[in-house]
């Protein structure tokens, strides 16, 4: 028999496989998400599959081959198996399975399978901190429309953020702490950014380029992403003990001069510029190695520090399928 409960850890998304027909599909899925291109339907239609896919695509799918390893895509194993590790520690409260909002297992053939089931309670789990519509908010709005019509519902509990959680500081100082801080010049904090407008979207009455958010945690910051990303850098160095002189701020994987700043790639430059040899790099927008940490930060940032004048850049892997990590998702349930 079931447990009478069931836990859904969800993360973004990867393609089927390094090839670019498996990773021209991944992308027609997510780029035609509204949530992630907020424009018109038909201007969204237009600019996604007729102009940024076949641009993308091929490029996109060089960049996947270097990521892919022998056991495959690093965020689906290490999403497949954290959700063992979790199973392990709940085997007598929770079944536990794997979803991504885009691509396999998909969220929606997961949903069906837990309607299935007697499950008296159904907790989703989005491996986001910092709450974004253009991801936290697709996957509410899917399991939404998957379950509306639902004949018996169970008590679902949705864990819409927790990038001030002690139990995530604690697993994401826990992973830093694996390297010696102070032995580099500069520890930088990098986020995944977003455009601008989706900013304004959700504090309208404060614009995003006037926020003072990197300072102190305004009174609407529970709503932004920017903020909950700056109190998350502020939280982790303090846990560390890391001196604000020590650590700086950006955001990364733009599309356009529109999108949150100061730009990572950007910043780096600038350190390199003004005599900074070594970085420590830290990712705390994402739980699992991906693209934009792996390639992006790991590779391509370090590349662009060196060539500016530096001399060492080290990425602090992410959390992964850390026992730390699967601790901490049960504590961060739990309250």
């Amino acid at each position: 028999m079931n447990n009478t409960k069931a836990l859904v850890i969800i993360n973004l998304g990867t393609p089927d496989a390094p090839q670019k027909k498996a990773v021209y599909a991944y992308l027609t899925q997510f780029l035609n998400d509204k949530r992630v291109i907020d424009i018109p339907w038909i201007l969204r239609k237009i600019l996604v599959n007729l102009i940024i896919i076949p641009l993308r695509a091929g490029n996109s799918t060089k960049l996947y081959q270097r990521l892919w390893t022998e056991k495959g895509s690093p965020l689906l194993f290490h999403l497949e198996s954290l959700v063992q590790k979790l199973q392990a520690k709940t085997t007598d409260t929770y079944d536990v399975y794997a979803a991504m909002r885009y691509g396999k297992p998909a969220l929606d053939k997961v949903l069906r399978e837990i309607q299935t089931k007697n499950y008296q309670e159904v907790v989703f789990f989005p491996l986001f901190p910092q709450y974004a519509s253009s991801t936290t908010g697709s996957v509410y709005e899917l399991i939404a429309q998957q379950t509306k019509n639902w004949e018996r519902l169970p008590s679902f509990k949705f864990i819409h953020q927790y990038y001030n959680h002690p139990a995530f500081i604690d697993a994401f100082a826990a992973q830093i702490n694996k390297n010696d801080w102070t032995a580099y010049d500069e520890v930088i904090f990098s986020y995944h950014g977003l455009p601008n407008r989706h900013l304004d979207k959700i504090h309208p009455s404060v614009s995003s380029e006037t926020c003072t958010c990197e300072l102190e945690m305004p009174t609407h910051g529970a709503l932004c992403y920017k903020a909950t990303c700056y109190e998350t850098t502020r939280l982790l160095a303090q846990k560390l003990q890391i001196p604000k002189e020590k650590y700086a701020v950006g955001f990364q994987s733009r599309l356009s001069k529109n999108w949150m700043t100061p730009f990572t790639d950007r910043l780096i430059e600038k350190k390199a510029e003004a005599g900074i040899k070594s970085i420590l790099m830290v990712a705390p927008s994402f739980t699992a190695d991906c693209l934009e940490t792996t390639i992006e930060l790991g590779y391509e940032y370090k590349e662009l520090f060196i060539e500016k004048g530096g001399e060492k850049l080290t990425l602090v892997p992410s959390l992964n399928d850390e026992e730390i990590w699967a601790t901490a998702i049960l504590g961060i349930i739990k309250t």
